[in-house]
């Protein structure tokens, strides 16, 4: 079901502050920044930064499936809890996500423009 890791997005309190020192740590600069979300392609992953009060305050990892609404579906069957439904957030890039047994966040993706290579 899960094809490999897309993106890990990281709760920020101060969002220029936190994409200032990731842009420093990686020594480039974002490819996609806005006052909501701040995306780094790194090594053709993306590193993402949005606000804490967006994200809440736990990282989230994105795991990339072909049909969200199928993954979400088998996730919830074997045992996750809800925590978000799917939801396109732009460009056909549909997201959702579960609380795994432990209580992590576990994010699945549909990302018709990603490929492996």
């Amino acid at each position: 079901m899960l094809l490999g890791l897309r993106t890990v997005v990281y709760p920020a309190t101060d969002l220029a502050a936190a994409t200032a020192w990731y842009a420093q740590v990686l020594g480039f600069e974002p490819y996609f920044a806005e006052p909501y979300y701040v995306g780094f392609d790194v090594g053709g992953y993306e590193l993402a930064l949005q606000p804490i009060e967006l994200l809440g305050e736990l990282p989230v990892t994105y795991w990339g499936v072909e049909d969200a609404d199928s993954a979400l579906a088998l996730l919830l069957e074997r045992g996750a809890e809800p925590h978000a439904a799917v939801r396109e957030v732009g460009g056909g890039i549909r997201v959702a996500t579960v609380l795994d047994p432990q209580g992590s966040v576990l994010g699945v993706m549909e990302n018709p423009h990603f490929s492996v290579g």
